[in-house]
């Protein structure tokens, strides 16, 4: 047996590279926020691919539904539930399940965002800054002291935040949320060195124009996105699958002398702070 293996990885050597890919996360568990949709959930479909449980969470049931139906069609080993991050109690609910459900946690992308508010910065009211910030960035932070002590407990992990381009360079009515973005890079370089004692990598991802339903109107809008390309050196849009195959990567063994850092993934923006 093992000599036909060996010779199908000798005359098909992409397809051994491919089998080993898609089983470099078997028997790792994954948590990853706000995943029924756009980014969060290529990386809960790029993480599972790999061989990860994934446990995708919504505000609501429907779109859990429906997420799971999808990413059991692709034989991903999925969990679903509901899951507001900016709530204590189902932050727990969220890890209790996992828990109980999966047996451990290995990863945790934290993805959820809202950006309620489009404008000057200095209109942003303080009920719409202190809900940004809780969400973005507050919760983000939450999650992983929540996971931290079960990762630990596994001998590692790795989380991962989902940042923005906008962190580097703040976007014309999005000042708020860009803030809260920047903030992320931040937490990944202070939470690096900390949690490296118990072999737990933290990076970050700063994806750029992504066609999501959440960034439908600057994707949607000509006017913007003539702006954006000029500093694109690829012209075109990022699609969600182009960042999830990131995310997968930094939990991956082959990225494991990486931690403390942001990839951007901006069709080359240039991102400096």
């Amino acid at each position: 047996m093992l000599r036909s293996v060996y010779r199908c990885l000798r005359t098909n050597p992409v397809a051994g590279q491919r089998s080993m890919s898609q089983s470099s996360l078997a028997g790792k568990i994954a948590i990853v926020t706000a995943s029924t949709d756009g980014i969060g959930l290529a990386a809960a479909q790029a993480l599972g691919k790999r061989g990860a449980h994934v446990v995708v969470s919504s505000r609501r049931q429907a779109n859990v539904d429906q997420a799971v139906a999808l990413l059991q069609s692709q034989s991903i080993q999925v969990t679903g539930t509901t899951c507001n991050v900016g709530k204590e109690e189902d932050r727990e609910k969220l890890v209790q399940l996992t828990l109980d459900q999966c047996g451990g946690i290995d990863i945790l992308v934290s993805n959820a965002a809202v950006n309620p508010f489009f404008g000057n910065i200095m209109d942003t009211s303080e009920e719409v800054w202190d809900k940004i910030m809780a969400v973005n960035v507050k919760s983000a932070f939450l999650m992983t002291k929540l996971v931290v002590p079960h990762m630990a407990q596994r001998g590692g992990g790795n989380v991962v935040f989902v940042s923005s381009v906008a962190g580097y360079q703040p976007m014309p009515g999005l000042g708020a949320y860009s803030v809260s973005k920047t903030a992320l890079l931040g937490l990944t370089r202070a939470l690096a060195p900390e949690l490296a004692q118990e072999n737990i990598r933290v990076n970050c991802v700063a994806p750029g124009v992504i066609k999501t339903r959440f960034s439908s109107s600057l994707w949607k809008n000509e006017d913007i996105m003539d702006g954006f390309k000029q500093n694109m050196s690829i012209k075109r849009v990022g699609e969600p699958e182009e960042i999830g195959g990131v995310i997968a990567f930094l939990c991956t063994d082959e990225a494991s002398y990486i931690t403390g850092e942001t990839v951007t993934a901006t069709g080359g923006i240039g991102c400096r702070l």
